[in-house]
């Protein structure tokens, strides 16, 4: 936290990404074990826990562009998941209930990313 109590948002959003992921897989594991289910739910997987990876990346960037690109794969990932979700809803596999929690964090994380892009792009 800063001198004005609020989070440090870098690190918040390591934490909330790193969270969605650990959601992401308890998911998968509570996925029915048919065929169909495991295929969907490996890509849900793929794409969830990247979020938060792409995120760190993007921290680590050397230079603006760079961390653009980082943010930008990260919301690529998120709204793969969020495809994902879909399918698994609609098919389904899965009562929407289920992912109601999952989908609303994925709305929020998405507003996130596309703002700090637009700011990124902004400052260039």
């Amino acid at each position: 936290m800063n001198d004005e109590g609020h989070l440090n948002k870098p690190f918040d959003l390591r934490v909330r990404t790193k969270q969605f992921a650990l959601r992401i897989i308890t998911l998968y594991r509570h996925l029915p074990k048919d065929t169909e289910a495991q295929i969907i739910g490996r890509q849900v997987l793929r794409s969830g826990t990247s979020v938060g990876a792409q995120y760190r990346e993007g921290h680590r960037a050397r230079s603006t562009a760079e961390f653009i690109s980082k943010l930008e794969s990260a919301a690529q990932e998120l709204d793969e998941t969020m495809y994902w979700f879909e399918l698994l809803i609609e098919s389904g596999i899965v009562p929407a209930v289920k992912l109601e929690t999952l989908r609303d964090e994925a709305d929020q994380l998405m507003a996130i990313f596309v703002t700090s892009i637009k700011r990124a792009k902004s400052k260039r």
